[in-house]
């Protein structure tokens, strides 16, 4: 039924990735390749679309990368997923007016309606709530190993 796409996933793997791995310095980009093995083409391509939606915040320089733009109980799914729905250029058919009867007034309504309840549902569930399900399942986060505690 639903598929996730691969730049979905990606993205999702990204936001995550940053906010789990965060320490004082930004995440960069091959740090997230090497972890999540998200080939750096789409990667790339992903973190910009999220800067742009203001998800992510971009830093440059040689120390430059990427940070989360709010807080992490601040950043939904639907967030992250509408970012790639909005960039995906493709004609979504249950908006087109032309067609059957039964697909106009019966198909496609509740295909939008199925649309609908699953972004209300991705609405639900924060980068937050991601990062306590990774920490629960015992995943090391990297970011105690760059913690620099010197004043």
């Amino acid at each position: 039924m639903f598929r996730l796409s691969r730049k979905t996933l990606f993205a999702i793997e990204a936001v995550l990735d940053i906010a789990y791995h965060a320490g004082p310095a930004p995440v960069q980009s091959r740090e997230i390749t090497r972890r999540q093995e998200i080939p750096r083409r789409y990667l790339e391509q992903v973190l910009q679309n999220l800067v742009r939606a203001g998800v992510l915040t971009g830093v440059r320089g040689p120390r430059g990368g990427y940070r989360l733009a709010r807080e992490r109980r601040r950043i939904t799914l639907a967030d992250i997923v509408q970012v790639i729905l909005d960039t995906e250029a493709r004609d979504d058919p249950s908006d087109a007016l032309d067609g059957s009867s039964l697909g106009v007034k019966v198909v496609r309504p509740l295909w939008r309606e199925i649309s609908d309840e699953c972004m209300q549902q991705l609405s639900g569930i924060t980068i937050q709530d991601l990062c306590d399900r990774a920490r629960d399942a015992g995943i090391e986060s990297e970011d105690a190993d760059r913690l620099d505690y010197t004043i």
